[in-house]
């Protein structure tokens, strides 16, 4: 298959079957962990990542299409304009607002609700909006082969990266038998937690682990069925949320909506599953989950510092400073974090910069929420 999607799946016995194929697009969260830049009216997606000239659901959204023009912006109430204005060229079938935030597994059986209402053999392929990907046609022929794996089957796929390193800050999942003799669809053995060194070294040399994209692909009638047979207080209650919504009772809906356990898809169906697929892939993948990750990702100078904006930088190496608005002047700056954004600056070892949700926190303890 090559190409965007071709429309057809295979079904029972060879026989060719119309499907609807649909890549949705989660674009919701608080933007902390790129705080300041990203804030809970800006997130990730929607700020304007330095080195780069598009907004990352942008480019999301333009990859997708190398798949299908059936794109879908999956969103919360609170970022449904921002996000119009980000893709004016979305029609309203073109975004799924969510009432309030409720965690990817709400989320996506909300996404699945729609989309079989739209097309009872529809297949949906969901991928983060806040991911940079490098190596498009290897990144195409991994969706492609999600899709299809998922229009042809009754099982659930996740496509899964070959690890370029022992990293300690991503979940793994390991799968090794091929499906069905294919080699390049594996069975899932198990999902596995982010693990310490040792154990991320061990994984490497095994062969078998790979990290978890977050990215999946089911038909949506399948993924209801096993949302249904493990986690039936989200089936019943995201049921009951699209029949108010549908009879034009919106607080209803909201209402409901809102009183959904707030729980990953990994946790409630994923991990429990035994009817999950892996597509294993290589591209260029960084989930941008931190300004050292960022950092990594920018053309430095020769001292290893990324500099944007107003900056002077005296025997400095190895910092990322972001000056907006202000002059930001630095004399033996080493591994630093330096980020003038809005009405607030952080500064902070780049050896401490998982600790910025620990600071929006406290933001938030101490009622500083206009800075968030």
């Amino acid at each position: 298959m090559g190409g965007r999607w071709d429309g057809v799946r295979a079904g029972q016995g060879g026989k060719v079957i119309a499907a609807s194929p649909f890549v949705v697009i989660p674009a919701g969260g608080s933007g902390t962990r790129l705080w300041p830049l990203s804030r809970s009216g800006r997130p990730k997606h929607l700020a304007p990542i330095p080195g780069r000239d598009k907004t990352l659901l942008r480019e999301t959204y333009e990859r997708a299409l190398g798949l299908t023009d059936q794109v879908i912006i999956l969103t919360e109430a609170g970022q449904a304009d921002l996000v119009r204005e980000e893709l004016p060229e979305l029609d309203a079938d073109g975004v799924i607002v969510e009432p309030s935030p409720r965690g990817t597994t709400s989320a996506l059986g909300l996404a699945a609700l729609e989309l079989l209402a739209r097309d009872p053999d529809a297949v949906m392929l969901s991928m983060a909006a806040d991911h940079v990907i490098g190596d498009l046609p290897e990144w195409e022929r991994a969706g492609r082969l999600a899709l299809g794996t998922a229009a042809g089957s009754d099982h659930l796929v996740t496509v899964g990266l070959r690890p370029r390193h022992p990293a300690t800050g991503y979940g793994y999942i390991r799968a090794s038998g091929p499906y069905q003799g294919h080699s390049d669809v594996l069975v899932v053995d198990g999902f596995v937690e982010k693990p310490d060194l040792e154990q991320a070294t061990e994984y490497l040399r095994d062969g078998n682990y790979f990290w978890n994209l977050n990215t999946f692909s089911w038909r949506a009638s399948v993924f209801l069925d096993e949302l249904r047979r493990w986690s039936p207080e989200h089936f019943d209650g995201l049921t009951a949320v699209v029949r108010a919504a549908r009879a034009g009772d919106s607080a209803a809906a909201a209402r409901l909506y809102g009183s959904l356990s707030n729980q990953a898809v990994d946790y409630t169906v994923l991990e429990r599953t035994d009817r999950l697929l892996l597509v294993p892939a290589q591209f260029g993948w960084d989930d941008v989950g931190s300004w050292p990750e960022l950092h990594e990702i920018l053309a430095s100078d020769a001292e290893g510092n990324f500099v944007q904006g107003e900056a002077v930088l005296v025997e400095s190496k190895g910092s990322l400073v972001l000056g907006e608005g202000l002059l930001v002047a630095g004399i033996g700056l080493e591994d630093m974090i330096v980020v003038v954004s809005g009405s607030a600056v952080l500064i902070c070892p780049k050896s401490r910069a998982q600790d910025v949700k620990l600071l929006t926190e406290q933001l938030r303890r101490t009622g500083k929420i206009n800075y968030l």
